[in-house]
Parts: structure tokens; sequence; C-alpha cells
């Protein structure tokens, strides 16, 4: 069993959803990024989504773009993300990590390759944000033969059937994106979320986490009770963002404000 799929069955034995923050590799350093992880999991983290600094992240908004031109100006590359993956793994071997980029530099790497370090590393997941289920046959083959899971990007335009196309190819759990547009776009509509969300389920058995548009608490309760999973990125990215000046231990504090009141929330 994967540590994904073991991590949700323990949620629902004990009737919880997933917190699911994700922060940039590198941003504001590369050496940052390991104790910020682990600031996260003492904040309620059930699974760590971590962005692969990219140049042209063309579904993130200003405030994650701002965040790969940070980690890319400090140096971090695919090889630096899948280190931290590895330093992060020293002290945590429970919680999940997916890695969250774009296809151009995994192709650069070789996917069997890039699967290959990344599982070494205990790296549990990848979501490729312009990976289309058309092209995707050897990639998801590459990454199964190392038990990562693929993870897919659904929308509110996804029509049911490339819907159910998606999902047969993914494993883990599936990201719902709750709003049209980029990453830190519109205001979300919980009522909409929970419509999509139930139409979902009866295309997948997987867990459904729901990202894009949470900022506050009571949103990710909100969007808890309708989900399996809440997907908290833009906020803590920013927060990031404004502390980047301030020590370590001060940034991880700033994530900690926003997490933790999130995960009581959520767990009420």
């Amino acid at each position: 069993m994967s540590r994904i799929q073991h991590c949700f069955e323990q949620l629902k034995a004990n009737d919880k959803k997933a917190l699911i923050p994700y922060i940039t590799a590198g941003d504001p350093t590369p050496q940052h990024t390991v104790e910020l992880m682990h600031s996260l999991v003492e904040a309620g983290a059930d699974i760590i989504e971590l962005g692969m600094p990219f140049s042209d992240p063309m579904a993130d908004g200003p405030v994650i773009q701002l965040a790969c031109e940070r980690a890319l100006a400090a140096g971090t590359t695919v090889r630096k993300v899948l280190q931290i993956v590895a330093e992060f793994r020293q002290i945590n071997q429970q919680t999940p990590v997916v890695l969250m980029g774009y296809l151009n530099p995994i192709e650069f790497f070789g996917y069997q390759a890039f699967s290959d370090a990344a599982k070494e590393v205990g790296v549990d997941g990848i979501l490729l944000v312009d990976l289309t289920p058309e092209e995707a046959t050897d990639v998801v083959e590459c990454f199964r033969s190392n038990s990562i899971d693929l993870i897919y990007l659904l929308s509110p335009t996804t029509t049911p059937a490339r819907a159910a196309k998606i999902c047969s190819m993914a494993s883990g759990y599936v990201y719902y994106v709750s709003v049209k547009g980029v990453t830190g776009s519109a205001t979300l509509d919980v009522d909409s979320v929970a419509t999509h969300v139930e139409s979902l389920r009866e295309i997948t058995d997987l867990p459904i986490g729901v990202g894009f548009g949470i900022r506050d608490a009571q949103t990710a309760r909100a969007v808890s009770q309708c989900s399996d999973g809440v997907i908290v990125g833009s906020v803590l990215v920013n927060a990031i963002a404004s502390a980047a000046d301030s020590t370590q231990d001060q940034i991880a504090d700033a994530l900690r404000d926003i997490l933790t009141p999130m995960r009581v929330e959520m767990d009420k």
C-alpha cells in the first residue's frame, strides 16, 4: 500500500480529511525548504505538495510564478528538489510527498531516470500540469514501475467523458480545480464545488482533493465537508514572499499561523 493510500485510509477511519499544503521548492532558497516542510507537518499537514520551479508555470498565478522565479534565481534545479525530498525523508518517513510541476524539465531529465531517482529519495506522487491523457501512456508506465502515483487535475469545465478517462489513469487522488483560471484567482463557490465533487464520485473511487481559492480556515472547513482533501497553495506561498527577508524560523511560524487554524476548523 502506498503512503498516499494509507494516509487517506487512516484519515477516513478517524473521520478526518486531508490537509494538503503546497509550497515551491527552493523558495526563498533551497536551504529553507526542508525546515518549512517539517513546519507544515507540525501544523497538521497530511500530504505535502512540493512545487518544482519552472520558468513558464502557465497554470499558476502571479504569486506562484514569482515563487518559481525566486527559487530558480536561488539555484533550484530538479536534482536539488530531489535532494530536498531525500533530506526531508531523513527525519520524516510517514508524510506523503507529491511533486508538482511541468513536463519540460522532467522530459529533459528523462522520464524513467526521473522516476527512478524520485523513487529512491521517497517521492510518493507526481502531478504534471501539462501532461494530457492522450500523451501519458508511456509516462504513466515509467511512474507505475516505481509505484509512484500519477495525479491529475480536473476542472469545472472537464466533461464527464474526459473526467472518466483521466480518472482511469490516475492513482493516489485526483485534484479538482475549484475555480476557472490560474492559481490564486477568483472567489470560491463552495456549493458549486460540492455539486461537481458529487458528480465526480460517480466516476471514480479515488479520493478527491480540492484546491485553488482556499485562503482561510472557514473556507478550508467548508471544502473539507464535501471533499476528501483540502489543497492550500497561494496563501502559503504569499506568506513566504512576505517574510522572505525574515529568519527561517519566522517564515515557518508564518506558515503555521495559516495552516494550524485550518487544521483546527477541519477537525471540528
